[in-house]
């Protein structure tokens, strides 16, 4: 393979690498603003299967939502691995396997949520519907679902991690701009491990703190995503 093909090469798969990047952190903050932080009542079960039924379908465009960002971060962490490997073919396998975990449990989390959405306003779940069951059914997933959401969260740092340790080691991109990656999904590492989810779902409304832990991740994954797509990457000489 040429220079000039390997150049175009990498050109691509970052340029899809960004693209998918940005669509992750707008998908996510997207459907946080629109759908779940209207729908959801923190600490109230009853409220929040009432705002689900009564908006069912706002909630089906949230789980369509978390499918796209759930196929975009495939599709991410496999051009991050095409992008990489040639830094270290282990450690980028590693980081590949690490996010394609995230991407497995991510799509069982969103299936809690369409498991609950089903029970409310599916035919089966109507025949028999009451007060006391749509509360304890609603309240089981979504408790499962924000349980289940912090362990996605621990392959998914865990993966950028070592992701950005390569893009430091091969300096395709600014170190600065690297650390900042390590850094910031080192914040969501340490997180996941210390966040303990309540009954009712930890993820319904954001407090301070939540504010303080994610705000450097969203703010890196909107700066890398417009590098690699408008800027890609640049290969040192003697770097391929």
């Amino acid at each position: 393979m040429t220079d000039h093909t390997a150049d175009g090469t990498l050109k691509r798969t970052a340029g899809i690498a960004g693209l998918a990047f940005l669509v992750i952190v707008i998908g996510y903050t997207l459907t946080w603003i629109f759908v779940y932080s209207r729908l959801i009542a923190a600490g109230d079960v009853t409220a929040t299967a009432g705002n689900i039924m009564a908006h069912a379908s706002l909630f089906r465009i949230g789980i369509a939502g978390d499918l796209l960002i759930v196929v975009s971060g495939i599709v991410l962490s496999v051009a991050l691995y095409i992008l990489l490997k040639p830094v270290d073919r282990n450690l980028a396998l590693l980081a590949l396997v690490l996010k394609l975990a995230d991407a497995v449990l991510a799509a069982v989390t969103v299936s809690l949520s369409f498991i609950a959405v089903e029970m409310l306003t599916g035919e089966a779940f109507i025949a028999v519907r009451n007060p006391e069951q749509v509360q304890d059914l609603v309240g089981l997933f979504l408790s499962l679902h924000a349980a289940a959401s912090t362990i996605p969260l621990v392959f998914t740092s865990l993966g950028f991690i070592v992701f950005f340790y390569l893009f430091l080691k091969s300096k395709y991109i600014p170190g600065i701009l690297a650390g900042f990656g390590i850094f910031s999904y080192g914040l969501l590492l340490i997180y996941s491990f210390i966040t303990i989810p309540d009954a009712l779902p930890a993820a319904s409304l954001l407090d301070t703190f939540d504010i303080i832990i994610f705000a450097p991740s969203i703010l890196f994954e909107l700066t890398i995503g417009l590098w690699l797509l408008l800027k890609g990457v640049t290969v040192p000489p003697g770097g391929r």
